[in-house]
């Protein structure tokens, strides 16, 4: 079984780290020491229990393992973009130790033997954990719900329609209606398609001089205002999916001034790249929503920061090269993140944005606590799936050394400061730097 398989029974002592455990805003010098898959003991000076193996950490930081919302991985039908092998290798490397997997696969995640299917799968093949979000409604047609209790009864801890956006109104309030008496999160991808239309960018003067259609930031906060108005309604949980403009943020707030269980993730993309960095057409930062202004990049990064904006997520959409390799216009939207996603929020920390444990909580903390998922703390008892994260090591980005089985990075040759340089998932080390 994979769970005895990712358990080391044999203890192991992390000395002389910087713990960093946004759970509890705690930042400081010490141990941990993890034995049969848990968190036992943290704090300074610990011993060393007999037969247990100590690394010294040399001051670098550990923290909770990266907890990432939002990632595609193409099991089951798409094996040929990413399989859970591959996407779970990839997680390690970047520091990842959950992943969960949106179900827009083929078949839809709709049911509950799908949903099973995934977690055996993962079980079997994955070195990180695995879980998958359900299909808000069957197929992802926008036209009937799914089962969310026996879903949610078989594995799924969400739902979600993946990159469609549900229009019907109605089929909305009924979700989140039905999912409130199951304490289901509705997480939604806010684009109006019609709004959308051909547009293949961020509208503005920037598309127009490249000559590409754009799409408007109101396609986005139309969307997520109606949805506001549902939550209100309804009084159901709602989580935006992928937030990247200003007129959102002020949706955002004023739903939270309200009351209303509401919460959003911003991709690590829009957080690092704007409009600007697509250069001579580049398809790898051609993206769904598209990369906005600089000023909404700032904006964002300020959300993520104060808690307006409680997770950032990757966003991984591994596609081929025969999608990416084309005119702007006609190339697939997506990039892989999950080995980016850490080492491009350093980048944020390194230039004053954001602080450490604000990313870690947006990283780790939040999404285990929308999803109740265990993890994303160093509390004693909890799962010992943890980073630990070299802040000073200067690198670049290579794509033909990724772990994805596709490399449409927006990050290509990119240099960074930073980087998981081990990975604990279970306590049992799946990636390590030497």
């Amino acid at each position: 079984m994979r769970d005895a398989m990712r358990q080391d029974h044999r203890p192991l002592l992390l000395k002389n780290a910087r713990l960093i455990d946004p759970s509890r805003g705690r930042d400081e010098t010490g141990d941990l020491l993890m034995a049969d898959g848990v968190i036992r003991d943290s704090g300074r000076g610990l011993g060393r229990p007999d037969g247990a193996e100590t690394i010294d950490c040399a001051g670098k930081v550990v923290a909770p393992g990266l907890i990432d919302m939002r990632a595609f991985v193409g099991e089951p039908g798409a094996s040929h973009r990413e399989t859970f092998a591959s996407a779970s290798q990839a997680a390690a490397a970047g520091g990842i130790t959950t992943i969960v997997c949106q179900p827009d696969t083929s078949p839809v995640i709709d049911n509950s033997a799908t949903v099973d299917f995934v977690l055996r799968r993962a079980r079997d093949t994955a070195i990180v954990n695995i879980h998958p979000m359900a299909a808000l409604t069957k197929g992802l047609r926008g036209e009937e719900m799914t089962e969310f209790g026996l879903l949610k009864a078989a594995g799924a801890v969400a739902f979600t329609d993946a990159a469609r956006s549900l229009m019907n109104t109605q089929v909305m309030r009924r979700a989140l209606t039905y999912a409130r008496d199951f304490d289901a999160l509705i997480v939604h991808h806010t684009e109006d398609p019609h709004l959308v239309g051909d547009g293949v960018m961020n509208e503005g003067e920037l598309a127009s001089r490249l000559g590409l259609m754009g799409i408007p930031a109101a396609a986005e906060t139309i969307v997520l205002e109606r949805d506001m108005r549902l939550v209100a309604l309804t009084r159901g949980r709602y989580h935006a999916a992928s937030i990247t403009s200003t007129d959102s943020l002020e949706v955002l707030g004023r739903a939270r001034e309200a009351g209303l269980a509401v919460s959003a993730s911003a991709s690590i993309n829009h957080l690092a790249l704007n409009e600007n960095d697509i250069g001579p057409y580049r398809t790898f930062l051609k993206l769904t929503p598209p990369l906005r202004t600089e000023d909404d990049r700032a904006a964002l990064v300020a959300a993520v920061a104060s808690g307006l904006v409680d997770v950032i997520m990757s966003d991984h959409n591994p596609q081929d090269v025969e999608t990416k390799r084309l005119p702007f216009a006609e190339a697939e939207p997506g990039a892989v993140g999950l080995e980016t996603m850490l080492p491009a929020g350093l980048r944020l920390v390194a230039s004053g944005e954001i602080d450490l444990i604000a990313l870690l909580r947006a990283m780790s903390t939040r999404p285990a606590e929308l999803l109740g998922l265990e993890g994303g703390t160093l509390r004693n008892g909890a799962p010992a799936d943890l980073v630990v994260i070299d802040l000073d090591t200067p690198w670049v980005l290579d794509p033909l050394q990724l772990r994805s089985q596709c490399q449409n990075t927006p990050f290509d040759e990119a240099r960074f400061t930073g980087r998981a340089v081990r990975t604990i998932v279970g306590g049992r080390t799946v990636h390590e730097i030497l």
